[in-house]
């Protein structure tokens, strides 16, 4: 219990650095949607580890109601996720996530087939910022420390240190 209340101070402590909007840890952990968001997807990706996906969809449904913020149970996302804002994200279930991902609202993680068993989301790195209404499909890797732009439209992949915007998006640095 120690470890998991260590780990969401953390947490907070990360939001409220790089939100300048955020006033306090404690504003940051107890109102902000993506906070909600991502204990529950902690929770529901256990269960769907453990082959329990009923169980772990209803967690990941319950929380899209209550946050606007759609992450499905396979997803596998690492550590200090940022969703600004929130509504009306969508990640999709092999979407794989790095560390410190910065996300505003209305951004797509999706898949562009329906074959199971592959991967079919994207694959973000370290450090990434992916700007609002950016949708990216496919199983496409943005690199380490790239940038996207607001409506963008990703579908090959952008090596590390690159900044992407347009649809469909261009790398510009």
């Amino acid at each position: 219990m120690i470890s998991y209340l260590k780990r969401l101070r953390r947490y907070g402590d990360f939001i409220y650095d790089l939100d300048p909007a955020c006033k306090s840890v404690f504003e940051a952990i107890f109102l902000y949607p993506v906070v909600r968001a991502m204990v529950a997807h902690r929770i529901a990706h256990y269960f769907y580890q453990k082959d329990h996906p009923l169980l772990a969809r209803w967690i990941s449904q319950r929380a899209r109601k209550r946050t606007g913020i759609e992450i499905h149970p396979g997803a596998s996302i690492g550590e200090n996720l940022f969703i600004d804002h929130g509504m009306g994200v969508v990640i999709g279930e092999t979407a794989q996530i790095g560390n410190r991902v910065h996300l505003y609202h209305n951004v797509t993680l999706g898949g562009t087939g329906n074959e199971k068993e592959k991967k079919r989301h994207p694959t973000i790195g370290d450090d990434v910022l992916v700007g609002t209404g950016a949708t990216i499909l496919g199983p496409v890797k943005i690199g380490d420390r790239c940038k996207i732009g607001a409506g963008a439209l990703v579908l090959s992949d952008i090596p590390p240190d690159h900044t992407a915007v347009g649809v469909p998006a261009k790398i510009v640095r």
